[in-house]
């Protein structure tokens, strides 16, 4: 029996792509979204038994349209979505440009505002669903060459926050915010954050996962939070 139906999306990546591998071995159907990395989207497909992938450009809100009509077609209506997708750049505050602005804003809220709306949709017909959207811990603390990626991932608790009482009660809403999670692409800044890391390592993509898992399988009665896995870093 499935555990439910759900759209994860960026999976085909770092944090989207252990997400959409744990519910899986869960026993949720897993419907990959990816931007422009097929291949990778390819591997995950077969590390989550043959789970169908689904292209778009998040940046327009008509590919989101159409991916939600395509997982709709093809898989039937979504009972849960994990709006992962994001765009991470580092710029000083005097040089963000319009462009950068939009670059970031139009993926990282805009999109899970619009992918939020078209899922909550489905979920409706169905009379209940989830949604987790991935904030970031620089949605909650400030960083100073991140000035854009901040007010974006803090707009995505927020969101998360309205929707939450926006789509109950058939629909909870809650957000995760990773902190230092360890891949391969460690250098000094984020060895210093690390560092200064309570409990004295990065995160694993999986301890992520695992949070998903909880508010997509949880008490219903929690809708509208925010729960930040950093180590407790965000303390400091």
């Amino acid at each position: 029996m499935s555990a439910g139906r759900v759209l994860v999306t960026g999976a085909a990546k770092r944090i989207g792509r252990v997400i959409a591998i744990e519910l899986s071995r869960h026993g949720f159907e897993i419907a990959i979204h990816y931007g422009s990395s097929r291949a990778e989207a390819e591997r995950v497909s077969s590390e989550c038994g043959g789970a169908p992938i689904f292209q778009a450009d998040l940046a327009r809100r008509e590919e989101i349209h159409r991916l939600f009509e395509e997982v709709r077609g093809r898989c039937g209506p979504l009972n849960c979505l994990v709006n992962n997708a994001a765009r991470f750049t580092r710029i000083p505050a005097l040089e963000i440009t319009e462009a950068d602005w939009d670059f970031i804003h139009d993926v990282n809220l805009k999109a899970t505002f619009f992918c939020c709306q078209e899922g909550a949709r489905q979920m409706r017909e169905l009379g209940a669903g989830r949604i987790v959207n991935i904030s970031s811990l620089g949605g909650i603390r400030a960083w100073a060459d991140h000035v854009h990626y901040c007010a974006s991932k803090a707009g995505v608790i927020m969101l998360t926050r309205a929707l939450a009482k926006a789509l109950a009660p058939q629909i909870t809403v809650n957000s995760v915010a990773p902190g230092v999670i360890a891949f391969n692409d460690i250098d000094e800044r984020v060895q210093a954050m690390i560092d200064g890391t309570p409990m004295g390592r990065a995160g694993r993509p999986e301890e992520i996962a695992e949070a998903v898992h909880f508010f997509l399988t949880g008490p219903n009665f929690i809708t509208g939070q925010t729960m930040v896995v950093d180590g407790g870093l965000n303390e400091r």
